[in-house]
């Protein structure tokens, strides 16, 4: 027994309903937010990390990074509204953050200061409370409810310069707040008029730029209005405060309403600042000398179009810009938008586009499904899985090379999805029919459909041969060669969840609605094994390889084990509700899925009371998972439209390798149609290049003679300048010789000059010589008198000093005499003070003593009382204490039962609207034969009519026969007589 590992290797998915959900870690690598984990992405490397986040939260709602690339601060929502902040290095948890006070259950938008100590955190509805935290000592600082009204307030923001200052806009409001003496107050008074404010971003330290919801981009300056911008306005053209006051109430009107041109991103780099839109477009504004701005460029998400969809390029044209985020380097431009998709290009890349034309992203590494996936199947001879969604679109991975294969968008939604084992072919479910397509190399084509309604669930058999599919309660089984209906498993009374083939396709397990769990044996289409169990709507099955176990899930929080029609086991998932479950083609791995987004490895074989592992996973309710072929990965998709690839191995870390790997096929199907295509293509390409070889080779010759003779021109030019330097070097050196000539003379001369003037200076120094020592000789004995009569006066001043000392020493002594007596007279004093002080204190100590004593004996009584008091207090304190317990009971038991009762609600919701999409279903079906009558009958009509003409020219026909035999009786008659005559005279 033991429990297995799994361990996250790849993420294909964005959650893009989170506030600032991408953020540059550095120059190669991202960090954004993945089902319930934060993803960190390297760009050249394609490799990504993980960072798992909170276990009873409801989902991330808020995303920051720290300037200093640090730290990263997650908000998820919850019963609590909490903080986490970890460390980019280690990928740990570093401290996490909530506030007891706070009345929302989320955060909307979070931001570090510039020096990344502090964090700015804005709650959400109701009261809209803004928390500024020293993150490091878990200390709130400050507090602010920022919008008192039915507003929301959109972002929050620190001043780049400023730890102080901090700035928050929202519906009707934009607030600059600074934090002084524990307090944030507003300052800085910024007067506008109202409208939805949804970005803004800081250009500088006393500059602020602000959007809105109507398109419009407005600069201030030190709370002052400085310039007002439209997203209407083209390419190109400035726009001033003066010009734009008659433009904005018109951009306005022009607008057609909340939403259009709604900006929703905006950022601000060195040379100006980008927004992003909805419709996918983002505008880069330059900066002019004038501290104005200019829209220069324009870049848009491109705009796909489907062959099977005509809505195919309106989904795609949906993408609403979210996020935007440059690179460090500011070479690279990232868009995340509300359709889970993230996109780049390079700024480089945007220069070269002339003018009128608009620069496309390109997505950063695939697209993601935007919508819950709805099904997901593997194949064996092929690292792909397929899945589809509600946004109408099935797309294959490659697990191997962790990227996307194909990619296709259908008119419909995609309810359900098979995969070949060969790879090959896909089934697809949709609500009209179920149809069978080739995975070609660059598309997926339609080759067979089969006529059934609402497909939610279909697969093929291990071996490929066959396939089974779901029409509501039946369970019909068709061959994949010949396409015929070879049995129908009917039983279910409730529409079918889950089919699992067996390991030799020999049977077939179900489970429905309904509370059924069915064994099938195929060949004869009957029930081996069964079980019902009213109180439970199972959502998930599968089959021990060996088909000797079934073991499922459902509503009912538990996990069954059944065998031979009879429960054997049931394991307690505590009280979580698990949607999927899955065991390993090897039967040593146990997992599944829980409507949390929590995946679980469970102990197997199972124990009661049950054991797992649980792993932070998706941001809804898990809806599919399959395990590869050789046990390596485990594969999990959920409500939130992300898939995740897991590898997965035992407690000790080994991997449940099959006995025999198989190589996967690059084997791929190409029409015949598209080869002939792409063959007559190269071919005219192969003649093209032929055509410019010749034309290049043409050119080439003629350049070369062109460059031959400009060679020869350029070759004399250059020797006639050479002999022109040649004779002018011959001239500047006769001048230079001329000139050293008359340099030495000079030489010679100074040389003569400059001794004659040294013997000069040299007789002029020795006579002031002379002159100096004899003044010497006079200053030294001068000296000597000076210094004998210093002696003198010292030996003077010495006796002087003498006699005055022996004066003061007597006059002391006479002092000390007198000071010697007074401190006696002044002992004697002290000792009669010290007895009176020994009395005075020995009969204080007496009184104290008594004092004490008393004191004593009356506060024991009274400790006695108040313990007799206490004793009782207890007594009663109890008696309430069992009381309150009681009422506890009460309260968690009524509170179990409204739980229940909403999720009984919640499920006959599902029902309500599952049973009114497929009326929608029939009375499009009713529709479309009606159509199909009325075109029978039209051409019925047109039939009979055509068929009465013909029975006219007939009738006319029959006539002209009549009368053309009338005419050729008699000349046969004739012709006969005439052989008749000829055959006698022959004879």
């Amino acid at each position: 027994m033991s429990i297995a590992i799994a361990q996250c290797k790849h993420i294909f998915g964005v959650k893009g309903d989170v506030s600032s959900n991408v953020a540059f870690l550095d120059e190669t690598s991202i960090v954004y937010p993945a089902g319930a984990n934060i993803v960190l992405y390297n760009i050249d490397q394609k490799m990504q990390r993980f960072i798992s986040c909170s276990e009873k939260s409801d989902g991330i709602t808020a995303m920051a990074l720290s300037p200093n690339g640090k730290y990263c601060a997650v908000a998820e929502k919850g019963a609590k509204a909490t903080i986490t902040i970890f460390d980019m290095h280690s990928l740990r948890k570093k401290k996490m953050l909530s506030h007891t006070e706070l009345q929302s259950v989320e955060f909307v938008s979070l931001a570090f200061s510039p020096d990344s100590k502090y964090l700015l955190a804005q709650g959400g509805r109701p009261d809209w409370q803004m928390i500024y935290w020293n993150w490091e000592k878990s200390k709130i600082m400050a507090k602010i409810v920022t919008n008192s009204g039915n507003g929301a307030i959109r972002q929050v923001s620190f001043n780049p310069h400023d730890n102080t200052l901090v700035i928050a806009v929202g519906d009707n409001a934009i607030k600059q707040l600074r934090y002084t003496e524990g307090i944030l107050k507003p300052t800085g008074f910024i007067k506008v008029e109202p409208a939805n404010y949804t970005a803004h971003c800081w250009a500088g330290e006393e500059r602020v730029i602000v959007a809105t919801d109507q398109g419009r981009i407005i600069v201030f300056d030190n709370g002052e209005m400085k310039a007002d911008y439209s997203v209407h306005q083209q390419e190109g053209v400035v726009a001033t405060v003066s010009e734009m006051a008659a433009a904005t109430s018109e951009d306005g009107s022009k607008s057609g309403g909340i939403g259009r041109g709604c900006i929703r991103s905006i950022l601000a780099h060195s040379k100006g600042f980008i927004v992003g839109i909805e419709g996918g477009m983002a505008y880069l504004y330059e900066k002019l000398e004038d501290g104005g701005y200019r829209r220069s460029k324009d870049v848009m998400i491109p705009v796909t179009s489907d062959a099977e969809s005509n809505e195919g390029g309106t989904r795609s044209a949906s993408h609403e810009i979210s996020h935007v985020v440059l690179s460090p380097a500011e070479d690279t431009l990232i868009v995340s938008t509300s359709t889970n998709q993230l996109f780049s290009i390079a700024l480089s890349a945007t220069e070269l586009i002339r003018a009128g034309e608009v620069a496309k992203f390109e997505p950063l590494n695939h697209t993601n499904h935007f919508g819950e996936i709805t099904g997901a199947d593997i194949c064996v001879r092929k690292p792909y899985i397929v899945t589809c969604s509600s946004d109408r679109s099935v797309r294959i991975w490659n697990y191997e090379t962790n990227s996307l294969e194909l990619s296709k968008e259908f008119a419909e939604e995609a309810h359900s999805v098979a995969l070949h084992p060969s790879g090959l072919y896909i089934l697809v479910g949709f609500s009209d029919k179920l149809r069978l397509m080739n995975i070609l190399i660059d598309d997926i084509r339609t080759f067979k459909e089969v006529t059934i309604r609402g497909c939610k669930e279909c697969s093929f058999s291990n071996g490929g041969s066959m396939f089974a599919a779901v029409q509501n309660t039946v369970i019909q089984i068709y061959s994949s060669v010949t396409f015929e209906n070879l049995y129908n498993l009917k039983g279910h009374n409730g529409k079918v969840r889950q089919v699992v083939w067996s390991a030799d396709d020999s049977k077939i397990v179900s489970c429905g609605q309904e509370g059924a769990v069915y064994e099938w044996e195929v060949l004869t289409s009957k029930r081996v094994n069964e079980i019902i169990t009213k109180t439970c709507q199972f959502s998930g099955v599968t089959s021990s390889p060996e088909s000797k176990s079934v073991f499922a899930v459902g509503n009912d929080k538990m996990i069954k084990e059944i065998a031979d029609s009879q429960v054997i086991r049931e394991v307690d998932m505590g009280g979580s509700e698990q949607t999927q479950i899955v065991i390993s083609h090897g039967g040593r791995m146990l997992f599944t899925g829980n409507a949390n987004g929590m995946l679980r490895c469970i102990k197997f074989p199972l124990t009661t009371p049950g054991e797992w592992q649980e792993y932070q996973a998706h941001a809804g309710a898990i809806t599919r998972m399959r395990i590869s072929f050789d046990d390596q990965f485990l594969f999990t998709a959920g409500k939130d439209g992300t898939l995740m690839l897991w590898k997965i191995t035992d407690k000790e870390g080994r991997s449940m390798k099959r006995e025999k790997d198989v190589a996967f096929s690059e084997e791929i199907l190409v029409t015949k149609s598209d080869l002939e295509e792409k063959n007559q293509l190269m071919s005219e390409l192969n003649t093209r290049v032929e055509e410019l070889k010749m034309e290049n080779e043409y050119q080439m010759r003629i350049k070369e003679m062109s460059y031959n003779d400009k060679i020869k021109e350029l070759t004399d030019r250059f020797m006639q300048e050479v002999e022109a330097q040649k004779t002018k070097a011959q001239v500047y050196k006769t001048e230079k010789e001329q000139i050293m000539a008359k340099n030495e003379e000079n030489q010679v001369e100074m040389m003569e000059k400059h001794a004659k003037e040294m013997q000069d200076i040299e007789n002029t120094n020795n006579q002031k010589l002379m002159l100096e020592y004899e003044k010497y000789q006079e200053l030294q004995a001068k000296s000597q008198k000076m210094q004998e009569e210093y002696e003198r006066q010292l030996v003077d001043i010495e006796e002087a000093n003498n006699s005055a000392l022996q004066e003061q020493t007597e006059h002391y002594e006479v002092k000390l005499q007198e000071k010697e007596a007074q401190l006696a007279q002044a002992q004697m004093h002290f000792k009669e003070a010290a007895r009176e002080y020994d009395e005075t204190k020995k009969q204080i100590e007496e009184d104290g003593d008594r004092e004490i004593l008393d004191n004593k004996n009356k506060y024991e009584k009274r400790l006695r009382d108040e313990q007799e008091k206490n004793l009782q207090l207890k007594n009663e304190s109890g008696i309430m204490r069992k009381k309150f317990i009681s009422q506890s009971k009460v309260i968690e038991e009524h509170k179990a039962e409204i739980t229940k009762l909403n999720a009984e609600i919640q499920k006959l919701n599902g029902v309500i609207k599952s049973l009114d999409k497929d009326i929608a279903g029939l009375k499009k079906e009713i529709n479309e034969r009606d159509t199909t009558i009325q075109d029978k009958e039209k051409r019925i009509y047109d039939l009979k009519k055509k068929n009465q003409e013909l029975e006219k020219f007939k009738f006319v026909l029959d006539y002209k026969i009549k009368e053309l035999k009338k005419l050729i009786e008699p000349r046969e008659t004739e012709i006969k007589e005439k052989n008749e005559q000829i055959q006698q005279m022959e004879s």
